[in-house]
């Protein structure tokens, strides 16, 4: 199953969606919306002179994600496992979906990357007991899934986590298809 599956819907998520799904990726998000930014007011995050309410940051994410072919599942990831064809995600109502990558981008929570064997340790940020262990791309350490955003150790800023889970795409991107994978687009002459 040549799919990318992603855990979490927030910034770092439907940031990572965005590109794995522009890149003509099958691309699944499973989102229980139920992570920080939607209680969050935002007056850092660059493109809002004005600030933006957390949960239109998050609906805005969403529709980009989906508008680059995204597909949403709104439900809760509760394991992953290792199948002969890569990888299985099972969600609480029942549903199993095959992926070939996953990409873990669950906020504060690392419940589901500790049962699925990745390594863990404490948390460097305030309030963030723990993180899931990645490499420089973005690697845990079971093969096929990654981490982006604070559950991988970066900063809570939900400019920083969409960025981190923009920069894990890109990596995964990359690994496969064997060479930097690139998402610019340029203005029309004028």
């Amino acid at each position: 199953m040549d799919r990318i599956v992603i855990v979490g819907g927030g910034p770092a998520g439907a940031s990572a969606a965005t590109f794995t799904a522009r890149a003509g990726v099958d691309t699944v998000v499973v989102d229980a919306d139920k992570g920080m930014t939607r209680r969050a007011w935002v007056a850092n995050h660059l493109g809002f002179a004005d600030g933006v309410a957390g949960p239109d940051l998050v609906d805005q994410g969403r529709a980009q994600a989906e508008t680059a072919g995204a597909a949403w599942i709104d439900g809760t990831a509760e394991a992953i496992e290792r199948t002969d064809d890569g990888l299985s995600v099972r969600l609480d109502d029942g549903q199993v979906l095959e992926a070939s990558s996953v990409i873990l981008a669950t906020g504060t929570s690392v419940a589901l990357a500790e049962a699925a064997g990745a390594t863990t340790a404490d948390g460097t940020e305030p309030r963030i007991k723990r993180i899931v262990i990645v490499d420089g791309e973005g690697r845990t350490s079971v093969p096929g899934v990654w981490a982006a955003g604070t559950a991988a150790g970066v900063s809570v800023h939900t400019i920083i986590t969409a960025g981190d889970g923009a920069r894990v795409a890109i990596n995964l991107l990359s690994e496969r298809t064997g060479e930097r994978h690139v998402d610019h687009d340029v203005l029309p002459a004028t």
